[in-house]
């Protein structure tokens, strides 16, 4: 069979590109391994309660994003976060505190060290960074001091990455801050500048803020799957191998036993790195190790419903946990504060983390075990009385859940962009490059949707 463009994975990336795509006229294939799409995006129905297994929220509704959901509408739509979603809590001393988001709450706080938030004064007057590969933890001890590494940057990397900010390289895991220095010569002074351009900007098509999918978030993978046509995804698809044919690809995979071949002049793959050894069998050993140096953060999410919280409030986005406590969870997420529906009425739920780069003992621990633990934090750091039991709880694993962008990833990058000149029509896309969160997949596939247009 021919087509246009084989992709391989349908996850967010893969789905996007094909959407792209199917719009411009091509034809394509979408080839899957699992009996479903949509990747790590899973959602569950029980008892009143939404359940998201994988990614809970997006960050930043890029124009590519609301491109998307446009598309698709009104098979589904996209839903923002409550304002209540704009407060963050931060994990120090037996207690939740908010995290500052201004001078007198930076000034106030018990979060950061006397010290620190004098320090602050002399951010914009101090020199910026030389070195490329500086990591989190060093740029911000360096500009901001300790304690901001300590309760901001640490949780907050724990929320994002589940990392280590003294791993993780700034340029490639923080971006926008990364540029914020090197392009403002300062975090306020960029901070500033920034405000006023997007005063100017008077109709961006983007929207900031943290968003999700109206009654779950699998019903965006659904709705792209319908876009697309059930037809032109292969779920079940064994054995994928992709090999270079007189200029364009075949992709050879097994169905219900038999052995299946598609030509293409394009071929994509969104697979994770440690997937694309038995996927590109024809490259380079030395390159393959390069493209697979990426560490992947492994993570226990658990779903945790109460049905009636009482007089209980919990108005927030969720709380964060530094490593410099050592707790057993890395954070806690409100959902039910954020969106609608996602609870009974006087409910909440929960979505708590555990593991990450530094804890991945955890991860291996029994259900029996993270249960306990989960309900240790529902009463020690939730303040539930002990006589008040959870409702509903479901754990739910993710051995590759983070791909981490630490000092490796430059290599990786570049032997990305040289197997794409070596080898015209094939794109190694997905999360091993070009980002982590929801947005960056979404702009990925339809980017290279457009390359290939």
């Amino acid at each position: 069979m021919t087509k246009d463009v084989v992709i391989i994975g349908a996850g967010l990336t893969g789905l996007s590109a094909a959407v792209q795509l199917k719009k411009r006229g091509f034809s394509v294939a979408v080839l899957e391994k699992s009996d479903r799409t949509g990747g790590q995006i899973r959602t569950f129905h029980e008892n009143g309660f939404v359940l998201e297994s994988g990614p809970n929220t997006g960050s930043g509704a890029s124009e590519e994003v609301l491109e998307l959901f446009e598309a698709l509408s009104p098979d589904c739509e996209i839903e923002f976060a409550r304002k209540e979603a704009e407060k963050r809590l931060i994990w120090k001393n037996g207690k939740f505190h908010a995290l500052p988001g201004g001078l007198w709450g930076g000034i106030t706080t018990p979060l950061f060290t006397f010290s620190d938030k004098l320090r602050i004064l002399g951010e914009p007057f101090r020199a910026k960074g030389t070195d490329p590969d500086e990591t989190v933890a060093q740029l911000t001890t360096r500009r901001l001091g300790k304690s901001f590494v300590d309760y901001a940057v640490d949780p907050f990397l724990s929320g994002i990455y589940a990392g280590d900010p003294n791993s993780l390289i700034t340029r490639h895991a923080l971006p926008k801050l990364y540029n914020l220095e090197q392009n403002y010569g300062s975090f306020i002074r960029g901070g500033i500048a920034k405000a006023k351009e997007a005063k100017k900007n008077t109709q961006p098509k983007a929207k900031k803020g943290i968003f999700s999918t109206k009654g779950g978030m699998e019903n965006l993978p659904i709705a792209m799957t319908k876009y697309i046509g059930d037809q032109q995804i292969i779920l079940l698809a064994e054995n994928i191998r992709i090999l270079p044919d007189n200029g364009r690809w075949k992709t050879v995979f097994v169905k219900n036993g038999q052995q299946v071949e598609f030509h293409s002049r394009h071929v994509i793959t969104t697979v994770g790195a440690y997937a694309l050894p038995d996927l590109l069998t024809f490259i380079d050993p030395q390159k393959m190790n390069n493209l697979t140096n990426v560490r992947y953060a492994p993570v226990v999410q658990v779903a945790v419903g109460v049905k009636d919280k009482g007089s209980m409030n919990f108005d927030a986005f969720g709380g964060l946990i530094s490593s410099k406590d050592n707790e057993d969870i890395l954070g806690i997420l409100f959902p039910s504060s954020c969106f609608t529906g996602r609870s009974p009425e006087n409910g909440v739920l929960f979505s708590f983390f555990m593991g990450g780069m530094k804890r991945r003992e955890l991860t291996e621990l029994t259900d029996e075990e993270i249960e306990e633990k989960v309900n240790d934090a529902f009463h020690r750091m939730l303040k539930f009385p002990q006589e008040k039991k959870p409702d509903l709880i479901r754990i739910f694993r993710h051995k590759y859940a983070i791909p981490q962008y630490e000092k490796s990833s430059e290599q990786r990058f570049k032997t990305v962009k040289e197997l794409e000149q070596k080898y015209p029509g094939l794109h190694i896309a997905g999360n091993l490059r070009d980002g982590i969160g929801m947005a960056h997949r979404i702009i990925q596939g339809t980017n290279l949707a457009k390359e290939i247009v």
